[in-house]
């Protein structure tokens, strides 16, 4: 039976106290009954003793401390899943926006969920090709791995994610393939972006869309990843499913994080965030991965803008500690126009040699992508030559090195937002840009695979 308590006795911005409660638990939530009958959502931040410390979801403006009502609902923040989802866009609460009809719910299932068990979980191993060769080729996702892109302010995150959503696919089977997409704090504009791109591309079809805008409270915004991670996890693990989940971005989750620890006068951590952000994160990330006994995964790519391009910030060094590596956009890059702006040296993906080779993408895919590193490192260095010491202070070699390099940025990693390359034209490309050097030079690469994929001489 749900109480009903008329004991407000403060209103603190966000922040609500209601005295003399009985059984009610962290994270559970309430709802508000204002004097004129106005419904307002809020969830228990804190118990003490008899007094809870609840935060509302809507504005706080208007409530009448005597005459408001609240009711503790019993159970935590619920989302109504089916497979009804798939093609539609909610709010951060996951409610519908889009003008269609309400979810009728399968099942109501905790936002909250669990870490999964290590001892649960399946080795990632199979190759997604997500049609973008500076990842595919050189920083490769492997299904169930947890892959983020660290990208700056103003860099075009989010036309790349909107790419990888638009492309991605697992080879080789016959698993149906879903994406799970969750912005979260951003601007109208953006949100009608990625609603618009999806649209344009048929990809909605194959997509759940939860979209957080800046101007909403800031506890539906931790609250956003979570609905996006649920309807996920009910995809992969009840329906069977592939399910890729792209969430930016995590800066602004952690923001909304550290003014919730603020307002609960938390001791602060490292630059004013909570102490248990690294947990948070974890809490989050650890949800995707392969299960044991299931057909369906969960891969994540989360996006985040590091303040002034620093990656030593707590959230992309945090979040680089949790996760499998991480894609780095580079400035340097973007104002040469060489777009999608992937900075593949100091990009890495830590189980990409698990969902390459042979029967997975091409048995020269390993020595080829060690060797663009190689090469394009080399190049790199030879034009940093060039300009302090003039191109005639280089040798032929070098000269074939920085040529190799600029070809490189512009063919291979500046491919554009709408070209969708398979694995064969990123390794053919490849075999393309390396055919500049001297066929000495290319020590990395088995000799048969040289005879059989570098062109030949015209």
């Amino acid at each position: 039976m749900i109480k009903e308590y008329q004991t407000i006795r403060e209103v603190s911005g966000p922040l609500m106290i209601v005295k003399g409660v009985d059984n009610v638990t962290y994270d559970e939530l309430a709802e508000i009954e204002l004097s004129n009958g106005e419904h307002r959502r809020c969830k228990v931040l804190e118990v003490n003793g008899s007094d809870a410390v609840v935060q509302l979801f809507e504005s706080s403006a208007g409530i009448n401390l005597a005459e408001s009502k609240v009711r503790f609902l019993g159970h935590g923040m619920r989302l109504g899943v089916s497979e009804d989802m798939l093609g539609r866009v909610f709010d951060g609460m996951g409610r519908p926006i889009d003008g269609g009809p309400e979810i009728l719910a399968e099942k109501y299932i905790d936002v909250n969920g669990l870490p999964m068990n290590p001892a649960a979980r399946n080795y990632p191993s199979e190759f997604i090709q997500t049609g973008v060769s500076a990842i595919d080729g050189l920083n490769t996702l492997v299904r169930g791995q947890k892959l983020p892109i660290f990208s700056g302010s103003g860099l075009p995150h989010a036309q790349l994610a909107a790419q990888i959503a638009r492309q991605a696919k697992v080879r080789g089977t016959d698993s149906s393939f879903a994406v799970c997409f969750a912005a979260v704090g951003i601007t109208f504009e953006e949100s009608e972006y990625f609603v618009r791109e999806f649209k344009r591309t048929g990809a909605i079809d194959r997509t759940v869309l939860f979209t957080n805008l800046a101007n909403d409270p800031a506890v539906e915004r931790i609250a956003t990843p979570r609905m996006c991670l649920t309807a996920a996890e009910y995809l992969a693990f009840e329906k069977n499913m592939h399910v890729l989940v792209i969430i930016t971005d995590i800066t602004n989750y952690a923001e909304a994080l550290r003014e919730v620890s603020a307002a609960r006068k938390e001791v602060p951590g490292r630059r004013g965030y909570p102490g248990y952000l690294y947990t948070d994160l974890a809490t989050m990330y650890e949800r995707a991965g392969r299960r044991r006994g299931s057909e369906g995964s969960i891969t994540m790519i989360p996006i985040l803008t590091m303040p002034e391009d620093d990656l030593t910030h707590p959230i992309p060094d945090l979040t680089g500690y949790i996760t499998e590596g991480q894609i780095i956009l580079s400035r340097e890059l973007y104002l040469k126009n060489v777009m999608p702006p992937v900075d593949v040296s100091s990009s890495l993906s830590r189980l990409k040699d698990k969902g390459i080779g042979e029967g997975k993408t091409r048995e020269d895919h390993s020595g080829t992508m060690n060797q663009l590193f190689a090469a394009y490192s080399a190049g790199k260095d030879a034009r940093e030559l060039a300009t302090i010491l003039g191109e005639s202070a280089l040798s032929d070699v070098d000269k074939l090195y920085a040529k190799f390099a600029e070809q490189f940025e512009d063919a291979y990693v500046g491919q554009g937002f709408d070209s969708d390359r398979s694995i064969e034209e990123t390794l053919d490309i490849g075999w393309k840009l390396l055919s500049i050097l001297p066929v000495t030079e290319l020590k990395r690469i088995k000799t048969e695979h040289i005879d059989k994929y570098l062109p030949k001489a015209e």
